[in-house]
């Protein structure tokens, strides 16, 4: 158990903890890290060869310049950066720590439980994101080895059947890209059209493949079961078996909402977006703090690193105050 008494816990080391750990300095709190991965461990299971759709001074924290080769970074850029800036920074990150259990031990004190430790701190950050807890479909063979909610590369599909199921951007630009890799890509959507939100340069590329037969389209569908080599999935009334050694059910991701049932803060049950000060990103219990996307709930859509990355000068700045 850690003896010293925090200023400050924060857990999630992606963009917006680290910003919030490099603000805590700044202020000279005393703060440690606790990330059940690795640094920026979302951007980690990032398609291999993913390029931001934003430019590298929109990814900047820390006031500490992001050089990319091109117009827009990369991943392997981005994690690159990510770990020289905690580096320079002297950042206390602990990865592969698992917050398992935050609980109030006193009036203004937390107790926080990981995997390795215990640690007490008077007050606590989440920036936990959403990537780590998959939508699930609720379908027979969802957890088979074969299906994955994570894209990373297209090379081991090559000659393969892929069913991608999910109908946005993720899903959208992981079929192209299996179909360019030479993967049978078959695509499963419940909707009867792509996703409003599909980037308006890579939908004419999708409805040309779609139009040519190139990758075969199954819209208004719903999966009804997966096996080892295809998908069932009931359209228009009737059942087809889709063939497919390889499926990427990107169907979206969610916030857990354990900490929150843990610490009694208060999030709309449908949307799990959770309460708190827009100018103070405190939430309903007094030195719960929340930073990043995770204050979006399951409308993730609403904040990425360009905006959350900001939360952590707002709510240290209050907390340095107090």
């Amino acid at each position: 158990m850690s003896k010293e008494l925090f200023d400050v816990v924060v857990v999630g080391a992606g963009p917006s903890g680290l910003a919030c750990a490099i603000e805590a300095k700044k202020y000279e709190l005393s703060c440690v890290v606790l990330e059940k991965g690795g640094v920026t461990n979302s951007i980690l299971h990032f398609p291999t060869q993913m390029i931001f759709f934003t430019t590298p001074e929109l990814l900047e924290i820390g006031n500490v310049p992001l050089v990319s080769e091109r117009e827009k970074p990369s991943r392997n850029e981005a994690l690159k950066y990510y770990r020289k800036v905690a580096g320079m920074y002297k950042l206390d990150v602990h990865q592969y720590e698992e917050v398992l259990r935050i609980e109030p031990a006193e009036t203004h004190r937390f107790r926080i439980h990981t995997t390795e430790s215990t640690y007490d701190a008077r007050n606590v950050v989440l920036s936990i994101g959403y990537y780590d807890n998959p939508n699930l479909m609720g379908v027979p063979g969802e957890d088979l080895p074969h299906v994955s909610h994570y894209y990373t590369e297209a090379h081991p599909f090559y000659d393969r059947d892929v069913v991608v199921i999910g109908g946005k951007n993720s899903a959208v630009e992981t079929a192209l890209d299996l179909f360019r890799g030479g993967a049978r890509v078959s695509v499963v959507h419940r909707g009867a059209s792509l996703g409003q939100t599909v980037k308006y340069w890579i939908r004419p590329d999708i409805e040309n493949r779609f139009k040519k037969g190139e990758i075969a389209a199954y819209l208004n569908a719903t999966v009804l079961e997966i096996t080892k080599d295809h998908v069932r999935v009931a359209q228009n009334g009737s059942t087809q078996e889709i063939p497919a050694r390889q499926v990427f059910a990107l169907t979206g991701y969610h916030p857990t909402t354990l900490f929150f049932d843990q610490l009694g803060v208060q999030y709309d049950r449908d949307t799990l977006r959770p309460q708190y000060d827009s100018q103070t990103f405190e939430t309903n219990v007094p030195g719960v703090y929340l930073a990043g996307s995770v204050v979006g709930g399951r409308l993730n859509g609403e904040v990425f690193i360009e905006n959350g990355r900001f939360h952590g000068e707002a709510l240290i700045k209050v907390m340095a105050k107090k």
